[in-house]
């Protein structure tokens, strides 16, 4: 069933559950004692700089941020020799437990990935001040007030999605045949909307240099409100979804809802002519099952941003400034067009890098209530 959800009230009521105590990471996971290097071995010997990581309940094979996250760990293990921890939430009750299980294994930084480690990431920074962390896709909140606080010792990584979503936009309604293009999110959290206000910008631009009318199912930016599946782990949601859009005339279909979205592109793969957008990362290069429906993925080098603030952190150069991805520090992006190229005119091709030239030098702004302003 579609469902429509108000972003703010569902962002404060998500904030007043995460803080629950959860069990200790199983045996199944890589034990907090114990490191991975660089080569792939196991050991118990402290290194001079030891990177760890906590997933969000996706896991970290979810094709999605907690995946491309963990590259920019194991690539820092490989090219700068740290040894590295992790632990796996299987759901959210594992956050606290996972946290504090890195504090405890020796870890000189900890990436918490995603805006639901929020309340794991406050309470363990206030208890160990000199312990540094990293909370990816979110800036870190209080709990309680639900206001942006700023820790000497927690890093925000951020990107300003709505940039490349915007540019994703425009690439939909330049191909759509039917005239209606869809989104969805998993959770109405700003690290999901933002995507979401940022395509729908791109149709309405592209409407107006048009003169066309192209539809945008599923969200509505003005009201920030929209469709959900209220999960990102139940694909099966997910091409439930789709195929409601697909009925009502969506022939591009942006889910944004991490595995999810698998959901999504099984439905479009049974439909003639109907393509689904990617998040996050190259959906193109996870998917093989579903090349010929991808027409392109609104991405973010999660794992260029690990992998830069490990070595700054190792070099000595911490620092708690947000990082932001921007289209102009190539933190966001859209992927190549791969097997549907020849579907995109070469007019709309050339009207997006120009729409990313005039985002990167300022003289086009695109805005969302979920962005980071850049100073």
């Amino acid at each position: 069933m579609k469902k429509f959800v108000s972003t703010a009230a569902l962002t404060a009521a998500v904030a007043l559950t995460l803080a629950a105590c959860g069990e200790a990471p199983d045996d199944s996971k890589e034990s907090p004692s114990s490191t991975e290097t660089s080569t792939g071995e196991t050991t118990d010997t402290a290194a001079d700089f030891k990177g760890c990581m906590v997933s969000d309940f996706g896991g970290f094979d979810d094709n999605s941020f907690n995946e491309t996250s963990f590259a920019g760990l194991e690539r820092a293990a490989s090219e700068l020799g740290i040894e590295m921890a992790k632990a796996e939430s299987t759901d959210a009750g594992e956050y606290t437990s996972n946290v504090d299980s890195m504090v405890q294994a020796g870890c000189s930084l900890i990436f918490n990935v995603g805006f639901n480690l929020n309340d794991a990431t406050f309470a363990s920074a206030s208890d160990n001040p000199e312990q540094h962390y990293a909370l990816i896709d979110a800036a870190l909140s209080d709990p309680n007030t639900f206001e942006t606080v700023n820790f000497d010792n927690v890093k925000p990584i951020l990107f300003n999605t709505q940039e490349a979503a915007f540019l994703a936009g425009y690439v939909a309604a330049g191909v759509t045949t039917t005239g209606t293009v869809a989104t969805f999110g998993g959770q109405p959290y700003p690290s999901v909307t933002i995507f979401m206000d940022g395509f729908v910008d791109g149709v309405a631009k592209f409407n107006e240099d048009n003169g066309k009318s192209i539809k945008v199912l599923g969200w509505d930016k003005e009201k920030q409100t929209g469709s959900f599946t209220e999960t990102f782990d139940e694909i099966g949601k997910g091409k439930e979804l789709t195929e409601q859009f697909i009925s009502q005339g969506a022939d591009i279909i942006m889910p944004v809802a991490g595995p999810v979205g698998e959901g999504a592109m099984a439905a479009a793969k049974e439909h003639k002519d109907t393509y689904v957008i990617g998040v996050d990362t190259d959906a193109f290069a996870k998917y093989e099952q579903y090349q010929d429906i991808l027409l392109t993925s609104v991405v973010k080098t999660l794992d260029t941003a690990v992998f830069d603030t490990i070595k700054a952190t190792k070099d000595g150069d911490w620092n708690a400034t947000p990082y932001v991805g921007t289209l102009e520090n190539g933190g966001v992006g859209i992927a190549e067009f791969h097997n549907l190229d020849a579907k995109v005119p070469a007019e709309v091709k050339t009207k997006v890098e120009e729409l990313k030239a005039q985002i990167i030098a300022g003289d086009l702004k695109v805005e969302s209530p979920s962005a980071t302003a850049v100073k």
